[in-house]
C-alpha cells in the first residue's frame, strides 16, 4: 500500500501530525508513506525522521511569486510528475485546505481521504476529496487527526509519539548551552508569529528576573526569522542580566527544549516543539483556544484570559486592542511556580 501524507505546514500543524503518523506506520509496517511538505522549517524538521519513507517538498510560497516564470512552471511539473510516478492508492489530508487537496487531486490518488465538511478549514476542499472522514473536533487538534487515521484501522496510541531526529551536532549545541547556564536553565520564547499571539517584552524580562532571584536560573531567550529584536528588547528589560540570546535551529532548539527546567512562551512553533520534548511548560493563550492547540501535558500550565467575549472562537491576526494578551505577570509566576513543584 502507497500512502501520501498530505501536511504542508505550519512547524506546530506538523508537530500535531506527527501521532497521527507514527501510530500509521506502526499499523501499516509494511506499506510505503511519503510526506508531502511545504519547503522550509518543517520539512528540516521531518528530515530523517523514521516513520515515513519519502520526504516530497514543494515550494509554494515561492511558485505563487514567480508563478509565469518559465523556470518556476518547469519545477511545478517536475514536483506534479513525481507526486503522479509515485502511484499512490491513498491520500490523508490532514491539513483541510483548497490546496492541500488539490496537492492530492493533481497527483492523481483514486482515494483521497479528508475530514468531513463541517471541520475544514477550507468547506470547498471538500469537492476535491473521495471521502470525508467525521473527527472529534471539540478536543485538541492532535485527537483530530488521530481520528482521520482512524478510517484505515489504526488504534489510538497509549502515548504521543513525535519521531524528531537530532543529530549528535544537535545534542552537542544544547549541551553547550546547558552548561554555560550553569546547568539549570529556563527558555524563554517571547515570538508568536501573529501579533495577537504576543506578550509584551517586559512580561518575560520580570519572569527571568524572578526566575533567577527565587532559584538561580537563568533564562535563554529564544526567537524566530525576524524575531530578533524582539528578543533583544526582554534581555534588556531584566534587571538582573540573567537572560541571554539563543539563536538556534529547529532540531537544536528541541534538543535543548529536552533538557529545560521549564518553557514559557505563546501558541507558536517553539512551545508545540517543547510539549514534543516533554519540557515542562507555562503556555500564555490569547486570541487562540488551549483546549485545541496548548500542551497536551495535564502537568503543563496554561495562561490566559476569560473575561472577554470576544476570545470565543477569535483566531485574528490583527485586532485594535487585543486585550486578551494584556495579562499581568503575577498568574504567569504563579504558574512558573506551580509547574517548577511539579517537574
Amino acid at each position: 500500500m502507497r500512502i501520501l501524507i498530505v501536511k504542508l505546514g505550519a512547524i506546530g500543524d506538523v508537530i500535531h501530525t506527527l501521532p497521527a503518523v507514527s501510530s500509521l506506520r506502526r499499523a501499516l509496517p509494511e506499506a510505503h508513506l511519503a510526506w508531502v511538505v511545504e519547503r522550509g522549517g518543517a520539512a528540516k524538521l521531518l528530515a530523517g525522521t523514521p516513520v515515513v519513507d519519502e520526504l516530497i517538498e514543494l515550494n509554494l510560497r515561492g511558485w505563487r511569486r514567480q508563478l509565469t516564470n518559465r523556470e518556476t512552471q518547469t519545477e511545478i511539473r517536475r514536483a506534479m510528475a513525481r507526486l503522479r510516478n509515485g502511484r499512490f492508492e491513498i491520500s490523508l489530508d490532514f491539513q483541510g485546505l483548497l490546496k492541500s487537496a488539490m496537492v492530492a487531486r493533481l497527483a492523481r490518488i483514486p482515494r483521497r481521504l479528508g475530514f468531513s465538511r463541517e471541520s475544514l478549514r477550507e468547506p470547498a476542499a471538500a469537492m476535491l476529496m473521495t471521502e470525508m472522514v467525521p473527527v472529534e473536533d471539540r478536543g485538541h487538534i492532535i485527537e483530530k487527526y488521530l481520528g482521520l487515521v482512524a478510517r484505515l484501522g489504526v488504534a489510538p496510541p497509549a502515548e504521543y509519539d513525535f519521531p524528531i531526529v537530532v543529530s549528535e551536532d544537535d545534542e552537542a549545541f544544547a549541551a553547550a548551552q546547558e552548561a554555560r547556564a550553569g546547568g539549570s536553565f529556563a527558555i524563554l520564547n517571547p515570538g508568536g508569529g501573529w501579533p495577537t499571539k504576543l506578550w509584551p517584552p517586559g512580561g518575560f524580562a520580570a519572569i527571568a528576573d524572578r526566575l533567577w532571584e527565587s532559584y538561580g536560573m537563568r533564562s535563554l531567550v529564544t526567537f524566530g526569522p525576524g524575531e530578533e529584536g524582539l528578543a533583544q528588547s526582554v534581555v534588556t528589560a531584566t534587571r538582573s542580566g540573567a537572560a541571554e540570546m539563543v539563536d538556534s535551529s529547529l532540531k537544536q532548539f528541541y534538543a535543548l527544549a529536552r533538557r529545560t527546567r521549564i518553557f514559557i512562551g505563546g501558541d507558536t512553533g517553539p512551545m508545540h516543539l517543547a510539549a514534543a520534548a516533554r519540557a515542562p511548560i507555562v503556555a500564555i493563550f490569547g486570541p487562540t483556544a488551549a483546549r485545541r492547540n496548548g500542551p497536551f501535558s495535564p502537568d503543563d500550565r496554561v495562561v490566559e484570559r476569560f473575561d472577554l467575549d470576544c476570545r470565543t472562537d477569535c483566531y485574528r491576526r490583527s485586532c485594535s486592542h487585543i486585550s486578551c494578551m494584556k495579562i499581568p505577570v503575577e498568574p504567569v509566576w504563579q504558574a512558573v511556580v506551580d509547574r517548577l513543584k511539579g517537574s
